[in-house]
């Protein structure tokens, strides 16, 4: 057991370590990208695969398969989101048809994908009422993030902590007979 302990060890270490897509695409794709860049320039990235990181602002179904619209937010070398806080602009990821289709319900606004695609064209849609040049990839892999769920108790006791307690649960001072003195107590009753 003491010798195959530290064999256990490695090989957590090891898979903790791996990324969110397949190592092939990791390796060959590009991370560290710009998405005005590529805005500005997409005849000299048109047919590159990237991987992306987005915040997912919708996601729906169309003829060619499903489409997310998503805040760029960039990945590292394992695919992981760098930063939460979205920046440079937002794209479009197209997941084909005839690969299946991305559920509108499960990659909803908010929810964090990490991707791999191919940049295809730039298209031009709108972001409420302003014209937007978006970016569009097809999306060979894609990997959805967890939600993290919070709780928040459905009560909140102010201090001192006067219901359900008892008093001489926290009061320090607090004596069951004489008169009450201490920080809690200023004067005799």
């Amino acid at each position: 057991m003491k010798k195959s302990l530290p064999l256990i060890l490695v090989i957590i270490a090891i898979l903790s370590c791996a990324p969110v897509l397949r190592r092939e695409l990791m390796e060959t794709a590009i991370r560290d990208v710009n998405i005005s860049d590529i805005k500005n320039n997409p005849d000299m990235y048109r047919e590159g695969l990237f991987i992306l990181g987005g915040s997912i602002v919708k996601t729906k179904l169309t003829e060619k398969g499903s489409e997310i619209e998503a805040v760029y937010i960039p990945v590292d070398s394992r695919g992981y989101l760098k930063d939460l806080e979205p920046s440079d602009g937002r794209f479009l990821a197209i997941f084909p048809r005839d690969a299946g289709i991305l559920d509108p319900l499960i990659y909803r606004k908010g929810r964090y994908v990490t991707l791999a695609g191919e940049f295809i064209e730039t298209r031009t849609g709108k972001i409420d009422e302003m014209e937007y040049i978006f970016p569009v990839f097809e999306i060979k892999e894609i990997y959805l993030w967890k939600e993290t769920k919070y709780y928040y108790p459905d009560y909140f006791y102010p201090y001192p902590y006067t219901y359900p307690y008892p008093h001489w649960w926290y009061d320090p001072w607090w004596r069951p007979w004489g008169p009450r003195w201490g920080p809690y107590y200023p004067y005799w009753w």
